[in-house]
């Protein structure tokens, strides 16, 4: 369904945890992330009343997510530890070139954002079946539905506002080069690393 090229090593969910602190300070940092996206969505493309009414909801509930992760956070004892660089977002931000139409750079940032939910998605199913950890189990479960229905969103929106041959086969390209990234990837005690 999420049409990931390379699913993530099973062996990330043992590392996960393990590192379960570290896994729950990163995670909290990526759902602030996602609402910063969608609010800048919303500052860089004004123009268009229904992503933005989409994203004013998206930027609300992934806050919403940040809190139920700093919630866990706290009910282990744990506090919010800093942020640190996500080199998943980071690789796939460099993908798509600089610049072209408004059009354009919007059909990009929706697809990024769209396989950053895909990913996070199946990175929490993961979660959800191998987490000893039951009450966290669940709790993953319920955020892997939640990502699916982001994904399906961006993804719906960039076929929207491009022409469908041209995004679906800019989708496949990036899908390809995320699983390049991913064969370096899946060692580190975050969410997509």
């Amino acid at each position: 369904m999420l049409g990931l090229k390379l699913p993530t090593d099973p062996r990330w969910a043992n590392i996960a945890e393990k590192n379960i602190e570290e896994i729950l300070i990163d995670h909290a940092y990526c759902e602030q992330k996602a609402a910063s996206t969608a609010i800048s969505l919303i500052v860089s493309f004004p123009e268009y009343p229904e992503l933005v009414d989409e994203m004013i909801a998206l930027s609300r509930e992934e806050m919403g997510h940040f809190k139920m992760v700093h919630e866990q956070l706290l009910k282990r004892g744990h506090v919010l530890g800093r942020d640190r660089k996500d080199e998943y977002v980071i690789k796939l931000i460099g993908f798509f070139p600089k610049g072209g139409s408004r059009t354009t750079q919007l059909i990009h940032r929706l697809l990024i954002a769209g396989l950053i939910e895909a990913r996070s998605c199946e990175r929490f199913r993961l979660l959800s079946e191998e987490l000893k950890d039951k009450e966290l189990a669940e709790f993953y479960h319920r955020l892997m539905v939640s990502e699916a229905n982001h994904y399906t969103m961006f993804l719906k929106f960039a076929r929207k506002y491009g022409e469908r041959e041209e995004v679906d086969k800019k989708w496949e390209q990036l899908l390809d080069f995320e699983a390049e990234i991913m064969k370096g990837l899946g060692k580190d005690k975050t969410i997509h690393g």
